[in-house]
């Protein structure tokens, strides 16, 4: 017996972002644009947003203060900027941060209290402004699920809000915007889509139609990322990832991420790394730690990497992140030894459920003993 309910609405292919104004245009008259502080004004979608917006007879605000890994103060920010501005729908353009943080201003938008209230299930609301978003990453899938991943620059708890009120109204997914990235921001995306597959296919929270989306996103990834890694020219690989990116997104979406990213949350949520640079540093390490416990799973996960056994799973991924540039350790990203109790304890803390979901057990010491190994 299972469940599935998520009910995402996604507009995918080459030229989508042409939809943009007429899809905002079905969901409110006064529109908050959320961006980041830069790119989205260097790729002229920005722009093309606006003038679309304008043709459909929306008006509009703009909030473009959001970070790679976007704080809870910068929801209620921008929340508070919506409520100023009267508007009534949300215009998401950027990557998995932008998306998230947009998803926390709709919601708190319309709601009262602080965002880690919410996050941390103190608090709960079915209300949030209707959101369109736009990504123009292959990374967190952030536009086909209920998540949005904070930070509380307080005491850097890293953790994840989830509602079906944040789910996108539409989401908007052009593969062309995807070219405007510098290829070491796509290997990093393009390694956070890669292990939420991992993660949802090894989830104990799985079932069968989140373990088809996840094993899709796998073999996707597997095989693309290392080509539009090299280059943008080849559209059909480009399409395969960026779909692979948003099949995470709703796969995770159900089934939840395991140990990598539970364990990566406390790191960038102390030094503020960049999360896929985070991912690369500890995946292979969890995976060399668990692969042998829970077999059949790591092969199935070293056969769309190009393996054979459990036991290579840990290789693959490395030579994979070699040919993308992305193999590191937690000490070269920032993370000293002075910082694995910290972590450590937060994980236990924030990552709770992710901790669960992996197919093989780890307590305090395991987790503390695999983060001394990824410095």
């Amino acid at each position: 017996m299972f469940a599935y309910n998520l009910p995402v609405n996604i507009l995918f292919g080459c030229g989508a972002a042409e939809q943009i104004g007429r899809q905002a245009a079905g969901l409110g008259q006064r529109a908050l644009i959320v961006t980041g502080k830069s790119s989205a004004r260097r790729s002229g979608l920005l722009d093309r947003a606006i003038s679309q917006l304008e043709e459909e007879k929306l008006s509009w605000a703009l909030f473009d203060e959001v970070e790679q890994n976007p704080l809870t103060t910068t929801a209620e920010a921008g929340a508070a900027r919506a409520r100023q501005e009267g508007c009534t729908v949300v215009v998401a353009l950027g990557g998995g941060s932008v998306i998230d943080a947009a998803k926390g201003i709709a919601f708190m938008a319309v709601n009262t209290g602080d965002l880690s209230d919410y996050i941390f299930g103190r608090l709960s609301s079915p209300d949030a402004l209707p959101l369109v978003a736009v990504p123009t990453t292959c990374g967190t899938g952030s536009e086909g699920n209920s998540f949005a991943v904070f930070t509380n620059p307080q005491n850097g708890d890293k953790k994840s809000l989830r509602c079906k009120a944040i789910v996108p109204a539409v989401s908007i997914v052009d593969p062309l915007l995807m070219t405007t990235m510098p290829h070491a921001v796509l290997a990093s995306v393009g390694f956070d889509a890669l292990c939420h597959g991992m993660e949802a296919f090894m989830s104990r929270a799985g079932q069968p139609l989140a373990t088809i989306y996840a094993r899709e996103c796998m073999r996707l990834a597997a095989r693309a990322l290392p080509g539009v890694y090299q280059s943008y020219e080849d559209i059909a690989a480009l399409e395969d990832l960026t779909w692979a990116a948003t099949l995470g997104g709703m796969s995770i979406g159900v089934a939840g991420v395991a140990l990598p990213h539970s364990m990566e949350h406390p790191a960038s949520g102390l030094r503020d790394i960049q999360h896929g640079r985070g991912l690369a540093a500890l995946t292979p390490v969890i995976t060399d730690a668990s692969c042998m416990q829970a077999p059949e799973i790591y092969e199935a996960i070293s056969r769309e990497l190009g393996g054979r056994k459990a036991s290579e799973c840990g290789d693959m991924l490395r030579t994979l992140l070699d040919e993308i540039g992305l193999l590191t350790s937690l000490r070269a990203e920032g993370i000293g030894d002075e910082d694995v109790d910290w972590m450590t304890e937060n994980c236990l803390k924030v990552s709770a459920a992710g901790i669960d979901n992996h197919p093989v057990a780890f307590d305090r010491e395991g987790i503390r003993d695999l983060y001394v190994k990824c410095l």
